[in-house]
């Protein structure tokens, strides 16, 4: 097998696994960390050769942007305390905890080394927290505080891992230099990631073709990324930046395809590189058992011994965090998510799981310091980490979905109902709104404004059929089902004539582009 069937190999099980995990209640990265594991250990697999400084840039650019179109800025303003107790302090705290502790027991383990190592291992993953959360039901409020722990977290991490792997090589740190270029960092990031969101929203005005402008916002994370770290800013913050902003103001309501379109790509592209990168993660295995020959016994403990540090921080730390970020919470912080019980305290601990911007930044430690001797310790760094990732990822991911189900923590759906029934009546009062001003202008008749108005009521009860009285509901329930009829039969007119033109296909003579342009006309009148 080489490479390209292996890349191959991981995006089947990208699909696959996505049933699976949905079929057996287990999170779809965490069966793709599991498919690469079993292939590390075929001796017909090879090992991936990937150049450590390309996974990040490959991997995390669209990931990122698929997670935050799932969000909005006034999310992440409104939760700015808890995110920054999770995804800014916590980091740090994990950090200087983890770099004590592996400067101590690895013998010649420098300290700035040490911090790297902890800085790498400190991130819990934005992907595997995003999907483990969706797959669970778990209340929004969790969801929101995890995508924006696993979105910031890497920025701050990633920013502490390059002070200390510069520290290291060069032989020097200062603390006042380093606080600078974390300043500078995050100020270059999110001008570019405005910047560069700003521009985006103009030139997909003038691109018009939902192809040409869902194909632009593919490229837009990856430019954003490069161009913020040739700027020596944070690539992951620039990403976050723009991806916000182009949520935030790139929404046209009236562009429904594009908006159909774009979703259903956002969603496979999701699917396929999320896979990708946890396969690959697995893969990794490869590299640990060649570090480990012969040294298993010790290199087993170093790992499990940060693995208990890194686990037992996030606790110690989520404990008294939740306890003030309650004290902090005023009534007119409505739209803060804050954890409201140990149980949901509990679920959020166990669910930080370490990922790709883990094993990207450990495979991207140098080779070599600057006088041209080798880079100290760096198998066991990659080591250690490798061993952290696999305990958080593997038996965390796998053991979440009972933990949550035996301490009762589910979405509250009452609630979210409540607010679906609220955006129907607002939607079905706006459109009769419109009606009324049309009204005014257009000559319609007393039958033509009642059947309207009946539309306009459709457009609420089709979001929530909560809505309205009995009656009203029954004579609704009446018209669909005329309508469910007609639309069948319409389907299967409408069938016919898309076998009748795509047989002409194959025809002599058949112009293919002709017979496309037509049968895409059939398709859109489908979705009507």
């Amino acid at each position: 097998m080489d490479q390209l069937a292996l890349l191959f190999v991981l995006l089947l099980g990208a699909v696959v696994s996505v049933p699976l995990g949905d079929r057996f209640g287990l999170p779809s990265p965490v069966l793709m960390t599991l498919l690469g594991i079993v292939l590390a250990v075929l001796d017909f697999v090879p090992n991936v050769d990937i150049p450590p400084d390309l996974i990040l840039p490959a991997l995390l650019p669209p990931l990122l942007y698929a997670a935050v179109r799932r969000t909005s800025w006034r999310q992440f303003t409104a939760n700015k305390r808890p995110i920054f107790l999770l995804a800014v302090a916590l980091v740090f705290v994990t950090t200087a905890v983890v770099a004590a502790v592996a400067h101590s027991i690895v013998p010649g383990l420098p300290i700035a080394a040490a911090v790297a190592l902890g800085a790498l291992v400190a991130p819990p993953d934005p992907v595997a927290a995003t999907a483990v959360a969706g797959q669970l039901g778990l209340p929004r409020r969790l969801v929101s505080i995890l995508e924006g722990e696993g979105l910031f977290n890497d920025v701050t991490a990633i920013v502490l891992y390059h002070v200390a792997i510069a520290a290291a090589i060069s032989g020097s740190f200062s603390l006042p230099g380093a606080a600078l270029d974390f300043l500078l960092s995050a100020v270059v990031a999110v001008a570019v990631g405005f910047g560069l969101g700003w521009a985006t929203n103009r030139l997909m005005d003038s691109l018009g073709d939902p192809t040409l402008q869902i194909s632009l916002t593919l490229l837009v994370p990856y430019a954003s990324y490069v161009l913020a770290e040739e700027l020596h800013g944070s690539g992951v913050l620039a990403v976050l930046t723009t991806a916000l902003f182009l949520a935030e103001y790139a929404n046209d309501a009236d562009d429904v395809m594009t908006r159909l379109a774009g979703h259903t790509f956002w969603n496979i592209v999701d699917t396929l590189v999320t896979g990708v990168a946890f396969g690959l993660i697995g893969l990794e295995l490869h590299n640990a058992i060649r570090t480990a020959s012969g040294r298993w016994g010790e290199l087993l403990g170093w790992a499990a011994a940060i693995v208990g540090v890194v686990v037992f921080v996030r606790l110690a730390w989520l404990l008294p965090a939740t306890w003030l970020t309650k004290r902090l919470h005023a009534k007119r912080d409505l739209d803060e998510d804050i954890p409201t019980s140990w149980r949901e305290t509990v679920v959020m601990w166990w669910a930080g799981m370490r990922g790709v911007a883990s094993v990207a930044l450990a495979l991207a430690i140098p080779l070599k310091m600057e006088n041209g001797e080798p880079f100290p310790n760096r198998e066991e760094m990659i080591f250690i980490a490798f061993g952290v990732i696999m305990a958080t990822l593997v038996l965390q991911g796998l053991s979440l979905p009972w933990l949550v189900r035996k301490l009762g923590v589910q979405a509250d759906t009452d609630q979210e109902k409540e607010f679906e029934k609220t955006l129907a009546v607002r939607a079905a009062k706006v459109a009769k709104q419109r009606l009324r001003e049309l009204g005014e202008t257009e000559d319609l008749s007393d039958e033509l404004t009642e059947q309207l108005l009946r539309r306009a009521f459709d457009i609420g009860y089709r979001i929530s059929p909560d809505l309205g009285e009995d009656e009203r509901r029954e004579a609704h329930d009446q018209r669909a089902r005329r309508i469910k009829l007609v639309r069948r039969i319409q389907g299967e007119m409408l069938s016919a004539a898309r076998h009748e033109v795509l047989a002409a296909r194959s025809e002599p003579g058949a112009n293919p582009e002709v017979v496309d342009r037509v049968l895409r006309h059939l398709d859109v009148r489908s979705l009507r």
